[in-house]
């Protein structure tokens, strides 16, 4: 009874409701004048007839008929009276099958269901929450961060205008309330103050408003808004915002430092203090076919290969792993050592053949920039001929789906082709289609949905990427700073005090790469941080051990050492 005097409320209480009411009421109004009518006309009739009925019969005549039942037991005997009865027949079948269902629905029914979903949809946070993260958007990014969230812990609630939306999401069992993202009153509710961090990845104008809203309510709470043009990251940090970014640019840059095109053999994906964690792919290098124990790496430069990428498997290597073409390797190390591994390797020769990228937009773009920045020859290409900088005589006009302008391009000779388009299905196509012409180039991928990472590989990626992921991954380690590092594509470093039944013991016996299939890259103590300690070494009380793995490694490595 509650529920339904409250549903009553919302829609008695608004001015359209209560227009939509009184058209009702005039129209149900005009109705009962009718039969009224049609009920006396009923009777002087009949009487014309010769015969005597009462007004209930007048009444009841009226509506069988309006109502195209047509009992039958009552009928007029002479012409006129029949003509009648199809004049009220007639009239019923307009009033009554017509416009009555669709004046009740429209001006009724329809604003009693708005009100319903009104009178359930979420706008308030319910309790004293805080730490929690705010979201002002559901698309990839919100997507794959939402994922991480969970995992790890971390309250959120995601805040949308569209209130269908809020009541599909909600029904999926997100957190979610419905609210104008420029009004103070949506951020009250949400408790922004006491939230841990509020995340914008709407467009540049809205995500503006967004942030100067949220700073006048909560003048102290981190924000992280993404931009699509550059003069918007100014705008953002004049509005209160601590942390734009580009994550467009992000993606194209990171692609572009991963081909074989660039002199540099490996790229740094992250580092946790003075820990470096770099990636070099295996294609076109002495060490393509040799095990982890020939190429004695830790031996040559101080570096540890902590783990395998193939084709978007992570793997630990062991002393026999033997390396292919198409093996990524995670090394671990200082940015001395890293140094040291790209002078053990050797410098790529430099070629004339461009890098091919697939797609000039905003990541297109950006992976040129930065080829460009490293004087890496380069070819775009691009159909549309009206996007920036296509009068450059690094553009090819065309197709990539077209083989004459991928030959015209430079893909017979090209080392690398990084596929940038925002479809994904696209670079699936395009991706099979670049192996089938060219079995040995190193394929590079942008994702737009982290589901089709695993897709792109096997139709033959060499290495995928996904803006979304990258954005997630950049926000994590914003949220959790000192205590978790994501690095790339479901890979983590992760921080913990050493067990206590590890104390004691060195690396070599814990068991921890068997267990939980993680790698110990760092143990932290008594302020110093040893870098690929030495696995005899036995661990002491106090100390932290830095290990990477995947999510999956960190949950097993809890569950075997922290229960």
């Amino acid at each position: 009874m509650k529920f339904l005097l409250a549903q009553l409320s919302l829609l008695l209480n608004n001015k359209k409701s209560e227009r939509n009411i009184r058209f009702l009421s005039k129209f149900l109004l005009l109705l009962f004048a009718l039969i009224v009518a049609y009920s006396l006309i009923f009777n002087v009739i009949m009487r014309y007839e010769g015969r005597d009925y009462s007004m209930i019969t007048g009444f009841y005549w009226t509506m069988t008929v309006m109502s195209t039942l047509g009992f039958g037991d009552i009928t007029f005997n002479e012409d006129f009276g029949k003509a009648f009865s199809i004049l009220v027949l007639i009239t019923g079948i307009i009033f009554f099958l017509i416009m009555l269902p669709f004046t009740f629905i429209q001006f009724f029914y329809a604003p009693w269901l708005d009100a319903q979903n009104k009178s359930r949809v979420p706008r308030k946070l319910n309790g004293q929450v805080q730490g929690h993260v705010l979201l002002t958007n559901f698309g990839p990014i919100a997507i794959a961060l939402l994922e991480r969230l969970k995992k790890y812990g971390h309250s959120y609630a995601l805040i949308l205008p569209d209130m269908q939306q809020v009541l599909d999401l909600a029904d999926q069992g997100y957190t979610v309330l419905l609210g104008d993202l420029d009004d103070p009153r949506t951020w009250e509710n949400a408790s922004v103050r006491t939230a841990a961090m509020v995340i914008a990845t709407n467009g540049d104008m809205k995500n503006t408003a967004t942030v100067f809203t949220v700073r006048q309510v909560a003048p102290k709470v981190p924000i992280v808004a993404s931009a699509d043009l550059e003069n918007s990251l100014d705008i953002l940090r004049l509005a209160g915002c601590q942390m734009p970014f580009q994550f467009m640019d992000m993606l194209g840059q990171a692609l572009a430092r991963r081909s074989l095109g660039r002199s540099s053999r490996s790229t740094m994906i992250g580092h946790f203090e003075d820990l470096v964690i770099a990636e070099s792919p295996v294609m076109r290098t002495s060490l393509a076919g040799k095990t982890i124990q020939e190429i004695a790496l830790r031996q040559k430069t101080g570096l540890n290969v902590v783990g395998l990428w193939d084709r978007g498997c992570f793997t630990l290597p062991t002393a026999n792993t033997r390396l292919e073409s198409s093996t990524v390797l995670v090394l671990a190390g200082s940015e001395r050592q890293l140094a040291a591994y790209d002078a053990f390797i050797g410098e790529r020769k430099t070629t004339q053949a461009p890098v091919l990228i697939l797609g000039g937009g905003r990541v297109g773009r950006a992976a040129a920039k930065t080829l460009r920045e490293e004087n890496v020859p380069y070819r775009v290409v691009e159909k549309n001929p009206h996007r920036p900088g296509v009068d450059s005589e690094n553009y090819i006009i065309g197709s990539a789906a077209d083989h004459d302008t991928l030959v015209q391009a430079g893909i017979t000779k090209a080392p690398s082709v990084i596929i940038t388009t925002h479809s994904d299905e696209v670079n699936i196509y395009l991706t099979i289609y670049c192996r089938r012409l060219r079995p040995d180039i190193q394929i590079i991928s942008r994702a737009t949905f982290d589901r089709n990472i695993n897709v792109l590989h096997s139709v033959g990626a060499d290495l995928v990427m996904s803006h979304a992921s990258m954005a997630a991954s950049t926000i994590i380690n914003i949220l959790t700073p000192g205590r978790l590092l994501m690095l790339t594509e479901g890979l983590n470093i992760f921080r913990y005090p050493a067990p206590a039944s590890l104390v004691g013991q060195n690396l070599a016996e814990s068991g921890i790469r068997e267990k939980a299939a993680c790698s110990v890259i760092a143990i932290i103590g008594n302020g110093v941080t040893r870098i690929n300690p030495d696995p005899l070494e036995p661990l002491k009380t106090g100390e932290e051990m830095l290990m990477i793995g995947t999510l999956d490694a960190e949950k097993a490595f809890t569950e075997n050492y922290l229960r």
